[in-house]
Parts: structure tokens; C-alpha cells; sequence
């Protein structure tokens, strides 16, 4: 059992002793940083009879830091999103450890010193010719800042959380009828007849002005939210240590004129900044410019009209944003889009006789067994037909006749039978696997959710807001 946790353990205790490192010069003295020396209740969250303290959150969050690359930490400390996710995912991943480790409490698992003791000396890391070396183990263990007891506590936890979820984790025997259900669903083809009927082969005529309103008040046109934005940018570049200082002492100095009344275009010229104007856009149809990235973007359209931004920090220098006014969506006057309402009036028409010629086929079809322009087919799930006459093959009962929507055509579609696919013993084995999978998987997820029920999160409001202050 010991050896399975070792090998499915989720990172290496390389890296573990590497986080624990890193945590030695950023973990301690967190608590005392925010709540002051007199700090008493450190506790985050409360999980069952368990709690996750901020010295918990710390180490855990310096582990994930550890296995970034330099980029990564730099840009989760520059983005606030990126940073909320992070601290969000130590949460999770903090309260799903207490919530194994209660359930081997109240099941009675003991992990003894023996135990950790043998898990020790079977650590590579501690080894030295093959031997346990103590002065290796007492060396990585000073570096780390930890005593022998912690990082034996580490290893306990870890083991008692593999004894409640490394069973349910092992892939459980699926029945031989379900594979063999799962193949024939797959692998089955179906034998179809089916006709088209294309929208292009009506001709319609042009509409009056009494026509193309009756299809818009039916069709309105929804112009977007747009937003007039303009910025400053103070350029720099951010990975040159003495470039970022100047630049962000230029970028405070361009923050006060704004505040202190200044346009922005003007406090951009008083401190050599650059001044665009972007002119107004909507969410979907941005300007090409090289600061207009998803997350800057969102930051623009959470913003109130005549508002200004932050400093927000960028790979090109540092931004002030402003939202010059902001245009909400609405319907479009009729008299501004008529003249690109008459393509889609005349395809809407051209759909309107397509039908009507496809309901008569199908009515022939169901009264006297034919169907005009037919085509038999061999159809597989991905291939033989167009893709909207094969999804309705495969959902359609045997002997079934309907009118299938395309996106250019109606489709007129007889199923007429199922053909069962040749045992092919590798798609039959991959296919046990995966479904190997997914019943372990939801076997995974029906515990998690009775451990959540079991051992209930409750945050420590007071503790938490301070914590994660903004």
C-alpha cells in the first residue's frame, strides 16, 4: 500500500522538499505580517472537525509557486484574476485533503512511526549508495526549516489520505455486456434513404418596403454594447529591473494630473507617456492593438462610464483606462438596416418553400413508400451523409421517416435498419478501458460528494476577509 502512494502520489518528494525550501523563506512570519504579533485565531476554514490555517494556506500556496515557471509567478502576481485563481485552487485542493484525513480519522486508521519511518528511508533523496543517509535527511530537513516531527507529520497526513481515496481510485472490471453495448452503439451502421431539398433551388422575388419591416418586426437587429475608451501607456521594459522602477514612478506622476484635473491626453504629453484613442467598439469587435488582450478587455467592459482605471501593469508598460461612454445595446432602427435585410428575407423565403416542398415528399413517403430523388446509404456515426442527416439517423427508431433542418437544405430521411459492427479486439479493448474510467471517476465524485456532506466547509469570515483583503 505504502509503495502505491509513493508511485500515485501527485508530485514527487523532490518536489515536496523543494515547496517546503521555498516555504522557509516565504511562509514564515505571514501570520504575524497581517494580523500583527497579538494574532490568535489563524484559521481559515473549519472542514469537519479539521482547520486550515493561513500557515497552511501559505505552504500550500508556496508548493504551487515552486512548480511555476518564472514567467508563470510573474504573471500571477501582476494579474488579480490569475491571482484569485490560484489562491482559490489552494483552497480547494486544502479543504479536499481535510476531508480525506477526517474520514481516516473516524474510520480508525493509524499510521505508526515504524511506517514513517520505513517510507524515510526508502526515499531516494535520503539515500546515499543505496543507504538511508542521516546526514543527507538531517541536512534537507535544516535547509527546509522543519524538524523531523513536521515533516513526519507530512508524511502521515499524506498516507492516511491515500488509505480513504487510493482504493476507490483503482479502476473497477466493467461487465462484458456493457463493453460490448458501448462497441455496437459505436462501431453500428445504418442503412438510410434520404433526399434534399436545397433552399437555392427556389427563386424568390424582390421585396417591398412592407415585406422587409414585416421581417424585421419578426428579425429585429440587436446592436451590441459598445464603449468609447481611450488610454495612456507608459511604456517600459518590464523584465529590466530599472526600466519597471522609472516607469512606474512616471506612471504615479501621470495617475496625479489625472486625478488632480488634467486630460489624460495632456498628462500623457507632460511625462512622455503615449495617448491613444481607441474610439468605440464592442465586446466582440475589439481594435487591433497589442494592449487589448481577454483580460484587458474584461477590465473594460466592468467599468463605469467617465471612470478611470488603476495602474494596471502589462508586458508593454503600465495603462490607465478610461471609459469615455458607453453605448447600451439596443434595437436598431429599421430605416439603417433595410438595405441588408433583403438577402435574408429572401433566404427566410426560399426556407419557407424548401418546407413546404419536403412536407410533400414526406407525406408520399409515408403514404406510399417512396420518395423522389432518394439516396441509399451506409452511414457510420461520423460519415456518409452530411452531419445533420447522420445525428438524426442514429436518433431515430428503425423504420422511422422525418424531415431533418440543415443549415442550406431539408433533409427527407428513412431509417431503414441497423447493421451490427465485426469485433475489432483493440476498439473493444480501449473501449473497456475508458469506460474503466469513467466508472471509477463516478464512483470518485459520488464520494467526494459524501464526504462534503459529511464533513460540512465553514469559512472564518473574519479571518478570511482580512486575509484576502483587496
Amino acid at each position: 500500500m505504502l509503495e502505491y502512494l509513493r508511485n500515485a502520489a501527485d508530485k514527487p518528494v523532490a518536489k515536496i522538499l523543494i515547496a517546503l525550501l521555498a516555504f522557509s523563506f516565504v511562509g514564515w512570519g505571514v501570520a504575524e505580517w497581517i494580523f500583527g504579533g497579538t494574532a490568535s485565531d489563524t484559521t481559515l476554514v473549519h472542514v469537519g472537525d479539521a482547520e486550515i490555517t493561513i500557515q497552511d494556506f501559505s505552504l500550500e500556496k508556496s508548493r504551487e509557486l515552486a512548480n511555476m515557471t518564472r514567467e508563470q509567478q510573474r504573471a500571477t502576481y501582476a494579474d488579480a484574476a490569475l491571482s484569485d485563481a490560484l489562491n482559490r485552487n489552494v483552497l480547494s485542493t486544502l479543504t479536499t485533503q481535510a476531508m480525506a484525513e477526517n474520514r481516516a480519522n473516524d474510520l480508525g486508521f493509524v499510521v505508526t512511526d515504524a511506517q514513517i519511518a520505513r517510507e524515510i528511508r526508502d526515499f531516494p533523496e535520503f539515500q546515499m549508495n543505496g543507504q538511508f543517509s542521516t546526514y543527507l535527511f538531517d541536512t534537507v530537513l535544516a535547509n527546509s526549516g522543519y524538524s523531523e516531527v513536521a515533516f513526519a507529520d507530512v508524511l502521515r497526513r499524506q498516507v492516511l489520505r491515500g488509505y480513504v481515496l487510493g482504493g476507490i481510485s483503482v479502476p473497477l472490471p466493467v461487465p462484458e455486456f456493457a463493453v460490448r453495448a458501448a462497441y455496437d452503439a459505436r462501431y453500428a451502421q445504418r442503412q438510410i434513404d434520404y433526399t434534399t431539398v436545397k433552399f437555392d433551388d427556389f427563386k424568390v422575388g424582390t421585396p417591398t418596403q412592407e415585406d422587409l419591416r414585416a421581417y424585421y418586426e419578426q428579425n429585429p437587429h440587436t446592436v451590441p454594447e459598445q464603449r468609447t475608451v481611450s488610454y495612456v501607456l507608459v511604456p517600459a521594459d518590464m523584465d529590466k529591473p530599472d526600466e519597471y522602477d522609472a516607469a512606474y514612478q512616471n506612471a504615479i506622476s501621470v495617475e496625479d494630473d489625472i486625478i488632480g484635473g488634467e486630460t489624460m491626453e495632456t498628462a500623457a504629453k507632460n511625462h512622455d507617456a503615449k495617448f491613444v484613442a481607441l474610439g468605440t467598439f464592442d465586446a466582440d469587435s475589439r481594435p487591433v492593438d497589442v494592449i487589448l488582450t481577454d483580460a484587458m478587455m474584461k477590465n473594460i467592459f466592468d467599468m463605469e462610464e467617465g471612470l478611470e482605471s488603476e495602474l494596471i501593469e502589462t508586458k508593454h508598460g503600465f495603462v490607465i483606462v478610461r471609459v469615455d461612454k458607453i453605448i447600451p445595446a439596443h434595437n436598431a432602427e429599421f430605416d439603417d438596416v433595410k438595405d441588408n435585410l433583403v438577402d435574408a428575407w429572401r433566404r427566410a423565403e426560399q426556407r419557407k418553400q424548401a418546407y413546404v416542398r419536403a412536407n410533400e415528399l414526406l407525406v408520399d413517403l409515408n403514404q406510399n413508400g417512396t420518395l423522389d430523388g432518394k439516396q441509399t446509404k451506409t452511414v457510420s456515426r461520423a460519415s456518409g451523409a452530411p452531419v445533420d442527416v447522420l445525428n438524426a439517423a442514429f436518433n431515430s427508431e428503425i423504420g422511422s421517416n422525418s424531415i431533418v433542418s440543415g443549415g442550406d437544405a431539408f433533409y427527407v430521411l428513412h431509417v431503414e435498419k441497423e447493421i451490427a459492427p465485426d469485433v475489432d479486439d483493440k476498439k473493444m479493448a480501449n473501449i473497456r478501458t475508458e469506460l474503466e474510467k469513467m466508472s471509477a471517476q463516478e464512483i470518485m465524485d459520488d464520494y467526494n460528494a459524501f464526504l462534503i456532506r459529511e464533513y460540512p466547509v465553514k469559512i472564518n469570515e473574519k479571518v478570511y476577509n482580512r486575509f484576502f483583503a483587496k
